[in-house]
């Protein structure tokens, strides 16, 4: 059952340019110079319950204006949307219950206060019991490895356990379905592992509906099955994550060993591809992916390789390529 249906969303924005000088503020007073930035244009898609879909796209392809509307934040210019069954724009209290949103780059807890009282508010706003309330934080907070940072004032916390907690404060009413906006954002690797595990484990055990942004390829790699690509506001791919290999990575990457006794004949190792890496033991080429075998029988016969090892290209360097396009 669909629980995200999108279909020919659109946003646009109108903003004014002044010019620059006293001259051009007056002259801004009688006549303003408006441009309209198409942020969202005609985007449909559809996204089941239990599913973890990775939402990807440069810097201001439309994800986050994308998920706001989606969350009820911004009305759109066109189109229409149903999740939950409900319109999100309309804001009814009904839906506002079943989703939560986190911006990686806002902060919904109270800065000065613990975060305990921030998620005690939190609770009393979504009419939470409080045995629930205390179940449910400790249950967080352990999984999470922030227990005993309840109590201390959030501007104090490390930017790690502050996102952590924000993490808890959008889970503490149980949501449906979960919009989060680069969730990861300027962690170290540890707590970016942790955060990983933490959602993986409540999707699978909650089935909880997350459509996840990040520039890290990581976080999609290890959450997400399915991604959407959006680009200039306009849906470029959706599909598996392992169709973006077979679509748009025409290479894979051949590595050659040996004892290291001879120099590599790099003008021939170039007939086959192109050189990526090159030391005393091993080699490295970018190698067309119709032409991997053939390559592999060539540079066999004729050097003296110890071992083989054939890979796929990263996929963060194939989303940079398609980006790059």
């Amino acid at each position: 059952m669909a629980v995200i249906e999108v279909r020919q969303l659109s946003k646009t924005f109108r903003t004014t340019k002044k010019q620059p000088g006293l001259g051009g503020a007056l002259r801004g007073l009688f006549h303003r110079e408006t441009k309209l930035t198409h942020a969202v244009q005609e985007v449909s898609f559809q996204i089941e319950e239990g599913e973890l879909v990775g939402f990807l796209g440069p810097n201001g392809a439309g994800k986050t204006t994308t998920l706001k509307m989606l969350a009820g934040l911004l009305f759109p210019t066109g189109g229409s949307a149903q999740v939950l069954g409900f319109t999100p724009w309309e804001r009814a209290d009904g839906y506002r219950r079943q989703f939560a949103l986190l911006l990686g780059q806002k902060n919904q807890l109270w800065w000065d206060l613990p975060a305990r009282e921030s998620l005690a508010l939190n609770a009393k706003i979504y009419g939470i019991p409080e045995a629930q309330f205390a179940r449910t934080v400790g249950d967080l907070t352990e999984l999470l490895a922030v227990k005993d940072k309840l109590d201390v004032m959030v501007r104090e916390l490390s930017l790690g356990e502050r996102m952590k907690m924000e993490l808890i404060a959008a889970l503490l009413h149980q949501p449906r379905v979960l919009f989060l906006d680069e969730p990861t954002i300027g962690l170290d690797v540890v707590s970016q592992k942790t955060v990983r595990d933490f959602l993986r484990q409540h999707n699978a055990e909650r089935k909880t509906t997350i459509v996840l942004t990040s520039h890290y390829m990581a976080d999609i790699q290890e959450l997400c099955r399915r991604v959407i690509i959006i680009d200039h506001g306009k849906i470029f791919f959706d599909g598996a994550l392992h169709e973006i290999l077979d679509r748009f990575a025409d290479f894979k990457l051949l590595t050659l060993q040996t004892d290291g006794t001879a120099p590599w004949p790099e003008e021939k190792l170039r007939r086959y591809g192109e050189i990526v890496r090159c030391d005393a033991a091993s080699v490295t080429l970018k190698v067309r992916r119709a032409e991997v075998i053939a390559a592999c029988k060539a540079l066999l016969d004729e050097l003296p390789v110890r071992d083989v090892d054939i890979q796929e290209v990263p996929i963060e360097e194939v989303i940079r390529k398609i980006f790059a396009r």
